[in-house]
């Protein structure tokens, strides 16, 4: 096995098959507290004020729901009778759920698995580094991670990312110990960990495969033949897994399982594909049109609420935008990455030695997802970053760990520091005081370099990361960060979440009027959205019918299903508001036909001071 990074100088790389060298005594004897203490700052950090948690109306409410019943569970129910799903896959959700089930409903109850994945995606991080470049920039690289602000905006939200970087993680685990000894038991089970990532991020967790394959095809002590039929096996398992709830999902019936949100044919090839790949990409002139996706409003949502600069595009990156969230240490990283190519280029190393390796996983990996996502819309989530952030933390350690003592370290450093000073100045009214702090203390680390005294590196690191590690922090005060919201940490964070309070009076009074008419039906009542039956699912786990999914745009129910509801008694009652009237939708025909057929039941019948809402009488002695 080859030796690690810092040893290469030392003499010529032994054969793959020979056993790898003892980590010093030295480094033994620090390496366990500097990781321990590295943990617990990721753990504080994610875990903090997690009782102030919120909920994010529209997962905490599919979490709800798949809680009752093992189909809602593996659908991804949005609603407790099982109508209708996320806009999603719903692998994401699966660990709330259960979290939900064994703690109770509560916010904190949906942030604590989260919390938890981040600090596991820190010590993942930290291992392959380590079985990378050594301890040191293992240990570097996890500490790197953890001050990154997406990394605990992950550990601190219910969205998407923080499984899917965790099950990343481990599938470039498997895939360097099968790259290490040439298995394929390991590769497959790496196969298997990017096709649970796709149940969390669908076809984006496959983007992650380029950087797996070429590792294993560049790297592995095998016969190129051998190599390239290993990785097509593990293509395929990594395809059968990744399209096993798909292929389940198609093959149930429809009406046996919820319809699937985003699309207009109930297909999860529109879901996946069409609503959540392809309509990603109008930027680059990619029509989703045709595909069975909803495609509306997409485009007329990407560009609201960006941050500066965060059109698609080459420079989307490297916006204030993302950049404060993720790309702190750019230049350290671009130092790892092309240092080290240059370094390969010069030495020759043999093929199969771990340096190569390393370069190949980190690299192909970090520039593909700039890539995807510089051109593929993100609308404004910063919280698709964390799989850059890993990337970028594990090329910085190496590229510090490589280049120290050299001349260019010092360069890259300064440059680093002028660069966090320059993303910190964008917003001048966030802790003003640490753009100035972090110039002069890179200015101290240049003098103690220059008077050959210790400390100078430690120093120039400070500056570098005192920025972003004040950034971080913020995530610690309810003004920059909630629990329980989106991934973004900073001034530029916004409440999304809803407070975990019981129902408003006027709720309360409508869902004990639909209780005590309810007569047997399978709902309460259909309402225009899901953000009109988010309080219902939330606070009392109300049968309640969302009416045209996320968007508003797709066509559940059709309206000949909507009519078999209402006459074989399942639905009885019909909320709208004045609006949905107006609405050239889905849920604007059913609310127009509803208030031609059904007659209106007077609100002193159930709240005399409501005047926002409609409601509808539908049964079947009813309808005119």
């Amino acid at each position: 096995m080859p030796r690690p990074v810092g040893q290469l100088l030392l003499g010529h790389a032994p054969p793959p098959t020979a056993p790898a060298p003892p980590i010093p005594a030295r480094a033994d004897r620090y390496e366990p507290p500097v990781l321990a203490a590295i943990a617990v700052l990721a753990a504080v950090l994610c875990l903090w004020g997690l009782g102030d948690s919120t909920y994010h109306a529209f997962y905490a409410s599919a979490v709800r729901s798949m809680t009752d019943s093992p189909a809602d569970f593996f659908y991804g129910s949005f609603d407790p009778a099982g109508s209708i799903t996320l806009d999603k896959l719903p692998g994401f959700l699966w660990p709330q759920a259960l979290s939900a089930m064994v703690f109770g409903f509560h916010p904190w109850a949906l942030v604590l698995p989260q919390a938890l994945e981040m600090v596991g995606c820190v010590l993942l991080l930290h291992l392959l580094v380590r079985r990378w470049a050594g301890v040191t920039a293992g240990l570097l690289a996890a500490a790197f991670f953890t001050l990154t602000p997406v990394t605990v905006g992950l550990g601190r939200s219910v969205t998407e990312d923080a499984p899917f970087v965790l099950f990343l993680l481990l599938a470039a685990e498997a895939t360097w110990r099968a790259t290490e000894r040439a298995r394929l038991r390991t590769l497959l089970l790496a196969g298997v960990w990017v096709g649970l990532a796709f149940q969390c991020k669908m076809l984006e967790a496959w983007a992650v495969v380029p950087a797996l394959a070429a590792t294993y095809l560049v790297a592995a002590p095998v016969a190129r033949r051998r190599r390239i039929g290993q990785v097509a096996l593990a293509g395929a398992v990594t395809v059968a897994v990744s399209l096993s709830w798909m292929l389940v999902a198609a093959l149930t019936p429809t009406g046996a399982r919820p319809y699937l949100d985003g699309t207009t044919n109930d297909s999860p090839f529109a879901l996946v594909v069409g609503y959540n790949f392809l309509t990603r990409f109008h930027a680059v002139g990619i029509d989703a049109a045709g595909s069975g996706s909803i495609v509306a409003d997409r485009a007329a949502h990407a560009g609201q609420r960006l941050g500066p600069g965060m059109g698609d595009g080459l420079g989307k990156m490297f916006s204030p935008g993302l950049a404060t969230q993720t790309g702190w240490l750019y230049p350290l990283a671009a130092l790892g990455l092309a240092g080290g190519l240059l370094a390969l280029w010069r030495r020759g190393v043999p093929r199969t030695d771990r340096l190569i390796a390393g370069y190949v996983l980190w690299g192909v990996w970090g520039v593909t997802f700039f890539a995807v996502f510089s051109f593929g819309s993100v609308t404004g989530h910063t919280y698709y970053m964390g799989v850059v952030a890993v990337a970028v933390a594990a090329l910085a350690a190496v590229g510090v760990v490589r280049a120290r003592g050299s001349r260019v370290l010092p360069v890259v450093l300064a440059v680093d520091v002028v660069w966090c000073a320059a993303l910190g100045l964008w917003y001048p009214n966030f802790q003003p005081w640490s753009a100035p702090f972090a110039v002069a203390l890179g200015l101290i680390a240049l003098l103690l370099a220059g008077l050959r005294r210790p400390g100078a590196l430690a120093t120039a690191l400070a500056a570098v990361l005192l920025i972003p590690a004040v950034w971080t922090a913020s995530a610690l005060s309810l003004r920059y960060n909630q629990p329980g919201a989106f991934g973004r940490v900073g001034p530029t964070s916004t409440r999304a979440g809803t407070a975990p309070a019981p129902l408003g009076p006027q709720h309360r009074r409508l869902l004990a009027y639909l209780t005590a008419h309810r007569d047997g039906a399978r709902y309460l009542a259909a309402v225009p959205g899901w953000q009109s039956a988010a309080p219902y699912i939330l606070a009392a786990d109300a049968p309640v019918l969302p009416m045209g999914g996320f968007t508003g745009q797709v066509p559940y129910p059709a309206p000949a299903a909507f009519r078999h509801l209402i006459d074989t008694g399942q639905l009885r009652y019909v909320v709208l508001t004045a609006g949905t009237f107006r609405a050239r939708t889905p849920a604007g025909d059913l609310a127009r036909w509803t208030a031609a057929h059904c007659p209106l039941v007077p609100s002193a019948a159930y709240d005399p001071l409501d005047r926002t809402r409609l409601l509808y009488h539908c049964g079947p002695a009813h309808q005119g």
